[in-house]
């Protein structure tokens, strides 16, 4: 049967609709799943005993199972959910002082193959669908030590733009007031710079934020960080960029991953505040590599990441340094699932 966390709530006004059942009712259903995590009908006190023997009849309410929880001294949490297919995703808890921001996957496994994360070792298998994306929302909501979330970010495993119907299905859940009821602007897309993703993106007139996986200044060494520049290259990326900037009149972030010997000089700085000279509505956010013994790679020492941090503030680049959480838990994406599935 179909999993009800698959319909949207017009989808399921729709089908109440069908039953000769009020469409009211929709609203109370989204809020006994979403906002009180009920896994069965029968849970559902407020609807009729008719109304829940239908929804039996016809839909189950989907659920993981937790297979590994990791806790860092920093606060930050770290889960592995097992679907009920069996495959694993990762899901994040991240809690500072003003917020808590859940990180969640969007594919199992991925096919992009960056080589800085550990996320496509393993291979891709499959996408996730709304449901199961949702389930990893709810679960951070209710199983997270803040028992509470205020942002979400699509940066764990997989590329939300490759499973693009399913994220932005679920994103409109996230953002029901019947539902989570998180802003559009607590949410964020993290992509690798798929042109015609991002493209499409800019006509679904949602204020949320767009992050970009830039992490070079050419071809070259984006190429070899990236793979999937060989099919979009800076110039259309950042074409596409500029057009999305004016179109939504929304920022976007490029993420750069500073990784020793390889992207973190003087000279990256200076090509990087060149290729983004004009993008007004532009950001950059450093991110010190998480060191991954299979990818065999290194963050730059300390002072090597401030004076590229330097450079681009003195050639006119808003620039921010990320601060590393959960390092001591193997909190960048896939490293969890990567060594569990090696046991």
């Amino acid at each position: 049967m179909q999993d009800i966390k698959n319909l949207g709530l017009e989808d399921l006004k729709s089908v109440l609709s069908q039953w000769d059942e009020s469409e009211f009712h929709a609203k109370q259903i989204f809020s006994w799943i979403y906002q009180k995590s009920a896994v069965d009908f029968d849970a559902m006190s407020d609807l009729s005993s008719g109304l829940r023997k239908k929804l039996k009849d016809n839909f189950v309410v989907s659920a993981v199972k937790l297979a590994k929880k990791l806790e860092s001294r920093d606060g930050t949490e770290k889960f592995l959910l097992q679907l009920e297919d069996k495959n694993l995703v990762e899901c994040v808890s991240i809690p500072t002082d003003e917020r808590v921001t859940g990180c969640v996957s969007s594919q199992v496994g991925c096919k992009f193959a960056c080589r800085f994360c550990a996320s496509g070792l393993g291979g891709f298998k499959r996408n996730l669908n709304r449901g199961e994306i949702l389930n990893e929302v709810l679960y951070l909501k209710h199983n997270s030590k803040t028992k509470a979330l205020t942002h979400i970010v699509f940066m764990g495993t997989g590329e939300p733009l490759d499973n693009y119907d399913n994220v932005l299905s679920a994103i409109r859940i996230i953002n029901y007031k019947e539902a989570f009821n998180i802003g559009a602007r607590r949410i964020t897309i993290s992509t690798c710079g798929i042109i015609p993703g991002i493209k499409k993106l800019a006509d679904e007139d949602l204020q949320i934020e767009l992050s970009i996986s830039l992490h070079a200044a050419d071809d070259k060494i984006r190429s070899a960080l990236l793979p999937v520049n060989k099919m979009y290259p800076l110039k259309e990326l950042i074409s596409a960029c500029r057009d999305y900037i004016v179109k939504t009149d929304r920022q976007i972030t490029f993420e750069y991953v500073l990784i020793r010997g390889v992207n973190s000089g003087l000279p990256d700085a200076r090509k990087l505040a060149t290729i983004l000279k004009g993008l007004g509505l532009a950001k950059v956010n450093l991110i010190p590599a998480n060191s991954v013994k299979e990818l065999n790679i290194e963050p730059p020492g300390k002072l090597e990441i401030l004076v590229f941090k330097d450079a681009l503030l003195k050639l006119g680049v808003n620039v921010t340094l990320r601060k590393s959480r959960g390092a001591d838990i193997d909190a960048a994406c896939g490293q969890l699932r990567l060594g569990y599935e090696k046991r």
